[in-house]
């Protein structure tokens, strides 16, 4: 008797959740369909490059602002896993471009929803919905901490995960929540502050940067390896019923002691190369972000496998073999 493979679609493919999920689904016997946003530019497909070849892998052009689009691909592609993972996800972009951010991450995950609804309702769906939409509510956060969103962002985030559970409830759809806690890698965006730290550390080792400006030091972020994070994304597809889940590590840090582990792998002090300015602080900050991961530890078997010093020795080391 033969079977059909587990047919995945993935939004934000090309982003650091995106390629190290492909790259399990596809470990795991699965068909991979991604969609990838087409500017103006070439599309940047780096973060894929290892599995770029790989004949279940499949990318096709579309966004999340574009309903028949995704009407289209999920119809014909008809998944039985579907993967939000795109977004505007830079959190102080978000006050500068709020409409924009708006619309992706929040009503770009209601045309999703929509299009799974109407073309695939057998497909079980993920949302990526963030600790952010946390924001000012304090530590440890869970499953039933009230949300306070402190950025357009997180508020866009906030609508995202509520039309998830609304689908759920309204219209009986196997539909699950990932709230995860900030999660890094060597394929992080260089403009968020874990990967601008790891990139400068290579440079300023290597002689090329002089010093790097920071905002508030005194943040404190529960960190974990993406790779890691996209395992309990499919976790929470496996299980009987959806629902929503923390993912964490449980473990908070300062951007000031990431700083130090990070220039202390090479040898440097960061006092004498780390320098705050105002213009990087967000106009409503969020100070203490710290998951309980014991709902998705309990019910999903899983739990981080890289500590916060192999996380950010992973990330300088992968910043300084990219200087060459």
């Amino acid at each position: 008797m033969s079977f059909l493979p587990n047919v995945a679609f993935i939004t934000g493919i090309t982003g650091q959740d995106g390629s190290y999920l492909a790259e399990l689904l596809l470990d795991k016997g699965y068909v991979v369909h991604g969609l990838v946003r087409r500017s103006s530019s070439e599309t940047n497909t780096s973060r894929l490059a290892t599995i770029s070849d790989h004949p279940d892998l499949h990318l096709h052009f579309g966004d999340l602002g574009d309903s028949s689009v995704l009407a289209r691909l999920i119809h014909e592609i008809q998944p039985t896993e579907v993967y939000n993972l795109a977004a505007q996800s830079d959190v102080k972009l978000s006050f500068e471009i709020p409409e924009f951010t708006a619309d992706v991450t929040g009503t770009g995950t209601l045309r999703l929803l929509e299009a799974v609804r109407l073309h695939a309702p057998q497909a079980r769906f993920y949302q990526a919905s963030s600790s952010e939409m946390f924001g000012a509510s304090p530590p440890p956060q869970n499953e039933m901490t009230r949300f306070h969103p402190r950025s357009p962002y997180a508020a866009a985030k906030v609508m995202a995960h509520n039309l998830t559970v609304n689908y759920r409830e309204g219209y009986g759809m196997f539909a699950a929540s990932g709230i995860l806690f900030n999660h890094e890698s060597p394929r992080r965006g260089e403009l968020f502050v874990t990967r601008k730290i790891t990139k400068a550390v290579a440079r300023i080792q290597a002689g090329l940067q002089g010093e790097l400006a920071l905002g508030n030091l005194d943040a404190r972020r529960d960190w974990g390896f993406a790779g890691d994070y996209v395992d309990a994304m499919w976790r929470m597809l496996q299980h009987d019923e959806p629902g929503d889940y923390v993912v964490a590590t449980g473990e908070a840090h300062t951007v000031r002691e990431f700083c130090q582990a990070a220039f202390g792998h090479v040898g440097l002090d960061w006092e004498q190369y780390v320098r705050v300015d105002e213009r990087w602080f967000r106009p409503a900050e969020v100070d203490y972000l710290l998951g309980d991961p014991s709902h998705a530890a309990e019910t999903l078997g899983w739990k981080p496998t890289i500590s916060f010093d192999q996380l950010v020795t992973m990330m300088v080391d992968a910043d300084i073999v990219a200087l060459g």
